[in-house]
């Protein structure tokens, strides 16, 4: 519990399950947690499914999945709107018994009529009022055929204003705000209202959310001033924007975090990378989760957009995969290469990682060039064959497989080794020998170090091939 002399940081994430985590949900997720973290508060996760039209089962299991992924476990919840009805109808009690929200009869005509008026006099659109009670004032008789809905009494004079802690100080004037609906015809609260009694009962402290949610802000805060509650602090992150400056979407990268899991990005990098979306540490670049914790404050955080960079992306994902131990590699990778209709365990997958990840830039990646290894043998294009496996090169396939055979040790230092005498003593360069071994041993022109490649296959197959091409 926090106390007042010393409250400890709560922030929360609270997405809407009407969709999968989005990047722009998964870096909000991520700034918060960091926030609890570096500050050894508590991150709250909270699903705010009341539009029960849009929100699924599917959606909610999406935002988990993500979040899981990740690695950005929440110390409390998931908590769900849709199972805090009572308490909502309980405040909204409490507001009519006190005075500061009161049912409203206005048709959603006659609201609408309301705001052409305004529009057509040059003034914001807007509800007129005419359900407020103010003292002296005379309320319109009750239509007997109408439920009502609950407006929040908003203040009509004066500002409200916070420091944001991205944006720096923002105000808006009360008069630019009309009276919040709270609770629908059929008693349902809003997702104003129901946010502001959730930050309340929570305790949130630091509330950081995109800045789409600025307007929403002056709504809350005079809620919560209202319910005589605890203002939490807010910052709002500037949108992420594609590679073409316009707003991210589906054409460059708006997608589900977990398509990217597929598309073979390692939890490490995308944290990362995310991270470094509208924050940043002096001109590190690279960074692990311990690191980004113990960084972690606002005061860093940007107030102009991103761009969504996919090159910067897989530059990234790069590093952490060359960085990864290969055993971890192997566990990660054999699963694609199962999908791709391979056979991990046909050998030393660990080998295969530590040859091919300097090279990749994703686990899919990593997985194909793993076929070479894992996948039926494809022959060589009689093309290719013609063009490179003569007479000549049909004799040194030859006299490599009498050599290869009898070596002690089939390794990558011996068969090298025996490639480097063979060349001195042949009179020749290297890609006389190596362009048809590559070819008859695995069916392609170019490989990583062929001396790796014949040592991870193993001597059976290599000398099966060798014969049938050497034939």
């Amino acid at each position: 519990m926090t106390t007042s002399t010393s409250p400890a940081i709560r922030t929360r994430f609270a997405p809407s399950p009407t969709g999968y985590l989005h990047l722009g949900g998964a870096r909000t997720a991520l700034f918060s947690w960091a926030f609890a973290r570096h500050h050894k508060g508590v991150f709250v996760l909270r699903i705010e499914d009341t539009d029960v039209a849009r929100s699924t089962p599917e959606a909610v299991q999406a935002i988990l999945d993500g979040m899981q992924w990740l690695g950005m476990q929440p110390d409390e919840g998931p908590f769900y709107q849709m199972q805090r009805m009572d308490r909502y109808r309980e405040v909204i009690a409490q507001m009519l018994q006190e005075g500061t929200a009161y049912y409203c009869y206005s048709s959603p005509d006659e609201v609408e009529a309301m705001r052409e008026k305004a529009r057509a006099a040059g003034m914001k659109p807007r509800y007129d009022g005419t359900w407020r009670p103010e003292p002296g004032k005379t309320l319109p008789a009750v239509p007997a055929d109408r439920n009502p809905v609950v407006r929040f009494k908003n203040p009509l004079e004066g500002v409200t204003s916070w420091d944001d802690l991205i944006k720096g100080p923002i105000a808006i004037d009360n008069a630019e705000l009309d009276d919040l609906i709270i609770a629908r015809p059929d008693g349902t609260p809003t997702y104003n209202f129901c946010v502001v009694v959730d930050d309340w009962d929570m305790q949130i402290t630091h509330v950081l959310r995109g800045d789409d949610h600025v307007n929403n802000t002056p709504r809350q805060i005079n809620i919560l001033r209202a319910l005589n509650a605890t203002l939490p602090q807010y910052g709002h992150l500037p949108m992420i924007l594609g590679p073409d400056g316009q707003k991210l979407s589906k054409r460059h990268g708006a997608v589900s975090v977990m398509e990217y899991d597929k598309a073979g990005y390692l939890p490490e990098a995308m944290i990362n990378y995310l991270a470094r979306l509208g924050w940043s540490h002096g001109d590190e670049e690279l960074f692990n989760r311990e690191q980004l914790v113990e960084w972690f404050d606002t005061h860093n955080l940007t107030k102009s957009a991103a761009q969504w960079d996919p090159k910067k992306l897989n530059w990234v994902n790069a590093h952490y995969i060359k960085q990864s131990n290969d055993d971890d590699l192997a566990k990660r990778v054999a699963p694609r290469i199962r999908d791709l209709g391979g056979e991990p365990d046909a050998v030393d997958l660990r080998a295969v990682m530590a040859l091919l990840k300097d090279r990749a830039e994703t686990l899919n990646q990593l997985a194909e060039g793993a076929m070479l290894f894992c996948g039926a043998y494809e022959p060589a294009s009689t093309e290719l064959l013609a063009e490179h496996v003569d007479h000549a090169a049909r004799l040194l396939l030859a006299d490599f497989a009498a050599k290869a055979s009898v070596l002690p040790e089939w390794s990558a230092h011996d068969l090298d080794a025996l490639i480097k005498a063979m060349l001195v003593d042949h009179g020749i360069k290297m890609p006389k020998l190596a362009i048809p071994l590559r070819l008859a041993v695995t069916g392609k022109k170019q490989t990583p170090a062929i001396g790796t490649v014949l040592a991870i296959l193993g001597r059976e197959r290599v000398l099966q091939r060798l014969s049938t091409a050497a034939a």
